[in-house]
């Protein structure tokens, strides 16, 4: 279904994004990427090799960065209140991304945004930024957390029914563009449908083409026998010439 030539292309230019906005121009590191966008040793390569460029921090964003997608995020936490307790947020595959501290620094409703990346080598950078920085939350009974985990293993740390929100910026893109990874991006697919709560979305944030990623996630959903979920689009918008997409995927219509 995925290989189709207008997925090769895809692959490329994804490729070619990444590695334009660190300065590397290796064509044998971006071909691994490419093809390996699913395994945690290419990761653990790329922000080791990111983070000995420079001695300055500097955050790295799929795609676009959350300027560009806090209009989608945030009214969904302003419309999922529990009295007395933090929303649920997860940044699944955060890599070295602004987009989880973000979502802790400006979220006006109480959150705890857990920030979960297979890459231990992501994770440890992620906790040393948010130490040195010290980020302080619009409110100040936000939680942020850093944590090593596959997101097809959501289940080993995140109970059934326990997330009000789950942020995909670019993790789904890189498991189905990747060789092997079809497989385990419907996994996760059914991961997140498993421990959202029945008011919870999932996001996803990609430059893939709704005719393509609509026929998945609408397949795919109906697949893990959830024949209820709703499924839509929105145009995020284009950047440096790409269009992005919000994919949002919620349990029950």
């Amino acid at each position: 279904m995925r290989l189709n030539a207008k997925m090769t292309k895809f692959l490329t230019l994804t490729g070619r994004r990444i590695f334009a906005g660190t300065g590397r121009h290796h064509s044998s590191v971006t071909a691994e990427l490419i093809e390996n966008m699913d395994k945690k040793s290419t990761w653990d390569r790329f922000y080791t090799e990111a983070s000995s460029r420079t001695p300055a921090f500097k955050n790295f964003e799929w795609f676009c960065g959350f300027s560009s997608v806090r209009d989608f995020i945030l009214p969904l936490l302003q419309t999922r209140s529990h009295p007395d307790a933090l929303l649920q947020v997860l940044d699944m595959g955060c890599g070295t991304s602004a987009l989880g501290p973000s979502i802790y620094r400006e979220s006006a409703l109480p959150v705890r945004v857990t920030c979960a990346d297979i890459s231990p080598v992501a994770v440890r950078l992620m906790q040393e930024h948010v130490r040195v920085e010290a980020f302080r939350p619009d409110n100040p009974s936000s939680q942020i957390d850093f944590v090593e985990l596959d997101c097809t293993q959501l289940d080993k740390r995140f109970g059934s029914n326990s997330l009000d929100l789950i942020v995909d910026k670019g993790t789904t893109d890189a498991l189905l563009r990747s060789k092997e990874g079809v497989g385990k991006a419907t996994l996760v697919l059914k991961q997140c449908l498993r421990v959202l709560r029945s008011s919870g979305s999932l996001l996803q944030f990609s430059d893939e083409d709704p005719d393509v990623r609509l026929l998945w996630l609408e397949t795919a959903v109906q697949e893990q026998g959830v024949p209820a979920a709703g499924v839509g689009v929105q145009e995020v918008g284009v950047l440096k010439g790409v269009c992005y997409y919000c994919y949002q995927v919620t349990p029950n219509m």
